[in-house]
């Protein structure tokens, strides 16, 4: 029953999300930029309510108090598909970074360019945490968060791998605080198949990272600490 319950779920994710993304895409070039995050925000929020009723599965939140009043850099962990789009939920109103292809996506991509999403080219190196400075610079004046899963791609529970630098080096940059967000949501929703298990995802939101004189990468060990270490299994 529940993988019967984890196709119906799949199914309706990727119907709600392509006609949402179309409506959107009307909808949002004439909307301010907090008005089209509400967008996104009730796309996220249904998914998730979805998610409860159709494989109960849920989640919880310790730490929110932790997030800071001012815009800020969250480095997430990333397990899932669970968490990219559950951000859009959780913390304020947000830029994304992510790998330029998924732009090229009908619709989908195209909101994400409306949300002011920091598309990169991952294999430029130096010149990709170039650009991520420069529009990272341009979001957090505009009191745009920046969400980035430092790991680069979806890692199996309990592996992780050498962050990248560059959520890190906005920070430095800017002075921006950094807010570890860790969760155990791949325990529950593995990064392949499509079998969701029933549960409560903990999300955990780390005390803010102060940045301003540091090197990027004692930022990135600091909140990789926090980030492993409360992302373990239920």
């Amino acid at each position: 029953m529940q993988f019967v319950a984890s196709l119906i779920y799949t199914t309706f994710f990727l119907f709600f999300t392509f006609g949402y993304g179309v409506l959107f895409c009307i909808v949002a070039p004439v909307l301010p930029f907090r008005a089209r995050f509400m967008l996104a925000r009730i796309w996220a929020g249904t998914l998730l309510l979805a998610l409860k009723v159709i494989c109960r599965l849920d989640y919880r939140v310790e730490g929110a108090e932790n997030l800071p009043a001012e815009a800020s850099i969250a480095l997430v962990k990333h397990s899932s598909s669970w968490e990219t789009f559950a951000q859009a939920w959780l913390l304020p109103p947000q830029a994304w970074v992510l790998k330029r292809e998924l732009t090229w996506i009908p619709f989908v991509g195209w909101g994400i360019r409306l949300l002011r999403g920091i598309a990169i080219d991952r294999g430029a190196g130096g010149a990709a945490v170039r650009q991520m400075i420069e529009q990272g610079r341009d979001r957090l004046a505009a009191g745009i968060w920046i969400v980035v899963f430092p790991e680069g791609t979806r890692m199996a529970p309990g592996e992780t791998r050498r962050y990248g630098v560059g959520g890190a080096a906005v920070a430095t940059e800017t002075g921006a605080l950094v807010v570890p967000v860790a969760h155990n949501a791949g325990y529950f929703w593995p990064r392949r198949g499509l079998m969701k298990k029933p549960g409560t995802i903990r999300v955990v939101i780390g005390k803010p990272i102060v940045t301003r004189g540091r090197d990027p990468r004692e930022i990135n060990e600091e909140a990789q600490r926090f980030i492993e270490a409360n992302s373990g299994p239920p």
